[in-house]
């Protein structure tokens, strides 16, 4: 967000919330970037560094660690692919329930990403072009768990595939894990072409 709307969403003046942000940005908690705006100078949108993730929750961390080390252990690669999948088939029936599977995609999108939000994704939507949208999910709750077993982001990635129809393009163009600031996916309807050489396999 840029200081006006922080500013707005606190009771502040934007010069107040400036004054904060500057402190929290000397301390390396927030970053800021220009963006061009339609009239005058840049304006400047901030974000929470990596720095910041520790004033929020995250005891299960290492817990969720230990026990995927443990499963490793217990039951091998092969098992612990079979507990990720049955994971990723529980997500889907409960978002199966809140996404209706004829909804247009911009419906499903906004559906996917509140139910997220909820899970503490910080999800939302956003256009791109005239009919591919871009998910993003600004924080990563599962991060020290994805970071130690891949396969969490490889379910999620199909899981999305799977809610949002074998006829729409899902593809991860940002990773937290892979060192960027949020996770985020181009979501495309599939091509006609591709539609028929998919149904032709």
């Amino acid at each position: 967000m840029d200081s006006a709307q922080l500013a707005e969403r606190l009771g502040l003046t934007a010069m107040a919330v400036r004054q904060h942000l500057y402190a929290l940005q000397s301390e390396k908690f927030v970053a800021a970037e220009e963006r061009p705006g339609a009239v005058g100078r840049p304006a400047k949108y901030w974000r929470l560094t990596p720095e910041a993730d520790r004033f929020f929750p995250a005891a299960y961390a290492e817990l969720s660690v230990a026990l995927i080390d443990a499963l490793g252990d217990a039951f091998g690669p092969s098992g612990l692919k079979r507990v990720l999948e049955s994971r990723r088939a529980r997500q889907q029936v409960i978002y199966s329930e809140r996404i209706a599977h004829d909804a247009p995609l911009q419906g499903k999108l906004e559906n996917l990403a509140r139910v997220r939000t909820e899970e503490g994704y910080m999800s939302e939507v956003k256009r791109e072009g005239k009919t591919s949208f871009l998910f993003i999910e600004n924080h990563c709750p599962i991060c020290a768990a994805a970071s130690a077993c891949k396969g969490f982001c490889e379910t999620e990635l199909d899981l999305f595939r799977r809610v949002l129809g074998a006829d729409i393009g899902v593809e991860r163009v940002e990773h937290i894990v892979s060192g960027d600031r949020r996770c985020a996916y181009r979501i495309t309807p599939a091509t006609k072409a591709a539609r028929s050489r998919k149904t032709s396999k």
